[in-house]
């Protein structure tokens, strides 16, 4: 009886030693962001999949917190968020509803995407005073993604990560990384080429998101629609803004789609300046599909109100 057994036994073992080694489950990496879900996807390649829960058209302090992003969050190996306030009114609900230590804050899953980078408008005093006040970005401007060559520090505090929880796959990491810093500064000295004959340029902003997008291009953004972010223009900070447009012979307004346009068009039908609809985010348009996009775009577009 036995020896039959032992003859049935061994091909299973030989068909089992033949088969293939099932393939490593990919990570599972749910971003705040599309700008951090397609730099996480730049470095995780093959081996990691992604998720963003806002929408690149979406004003990123106000996200609704929705149960399918809860789920995915459960399921979540990794947690990339942009910090430093800006999402501060639904990430927290989203991850103590998802119950997971692993990419809850400080977690071996979690990531800051901020942490190294070399913040703007940094307030001093103390936080809650600063909070009483409204101003809630009490650790600084928070939009540091649209710095292009902050890219490369949030890409490289995504690295880290996953070469922490798939340590087998750190070289494969590794030469991703390298590869998307080379493309960033291969393409960051295209735009600068690009931009320089409108070095100094002087424009107004709707709202203040863009001071790493200024310094980075070398704008200088003169003037703010809203009189302190968050707050709806009044009829004297407008005319103000049309006075400040006029004398200095302003030309461009810039603004993210998700706010009222209507201010800034009521400026420009008084002063001659053209409004420009510019992308905070990937995805912000459907043609928008990568981090490179996101400049190209809004370059483009500034330049050709510029001119």
């Amino acid at each position: 009886m036995k020896k039959k057994l032992t003859g049935r036994i061994i091909p299973v073992l030989v068909v089992l030693i033949a088969l293939p080694a099932p393939a490593r489950e990919k990570l599972k990496v749910v971003t705040t962001l599309p700008d951090l879900s397609y730099i996480a996807q730049q470095i995780g390649g093959d081996k990691v999949e992604t998720f963003a829960i806002a929408k690149g058209y979406q004003d990123p302090h106000f996200v609704d917190a929705k149960p399918s992003f809860v789920l995915k969050l459960k399921r979540a190996d990794v947690f990339v968020q942009i910090g430093l306030d800006l999402e501060i009114g639904w990430v927290r609900p989203l991850l103590e509803t998802a119950r997971s230590s692993k990419i809850y804050f400080g977690g071996k899953g979690y990531v800051d995407a901020s942490s190294g980078i070399n913040l703007l408008e940094v307030p001093s005093g103390d936080a809650a005073q600063l909070r009483a006040k409204g101003d809630i970005h009490v650790f600084g401007n928070p939009h540091y993604w649209l710095d292009p060559r902050n890219g490369k520090g949030v890409a490289q505090n995504i690295l880290a990560k996953f070469v922490a929880l798939s340590p087998n796959a750190a070289a494969y990491f590794q030469k991703n990384y390298d590869n998307f810093v080379a493309k960033i500064d291969s393409a960051y000295a295209g735009w600068k080429e690009k931009m320089q004959p409108y070095a100094g340029a002087k424009i107004v902003a709707y709202h203040n998101s863009w001071p790493y997008f200024e310094k980075a291009f070398n704008l200088d953004i003169v003037a703010f629609i809203e009189p302190k972010p968050g707050i709806p223009p009044t009829p004297s900070h407008l005319v103000s803004v049309i006075k400040k447009i006029n004398q200095e012979n302003i030309k461009v307004i810039i603004i993210s789609p998700y706010f009222d346009d209507k201010p800034a068009k009521s400026i420009a039908k008084r002063t001659g300046a053209t409004v420009v609809k510019i992308a905070p985010s990937v995805q912000a348009w459907p043609n928008l599909k990568t981090y490179f996009d996101l400049f190209d775009f809004n370059l483009t577009k500034i330049i050709t109100a510029l001119e």
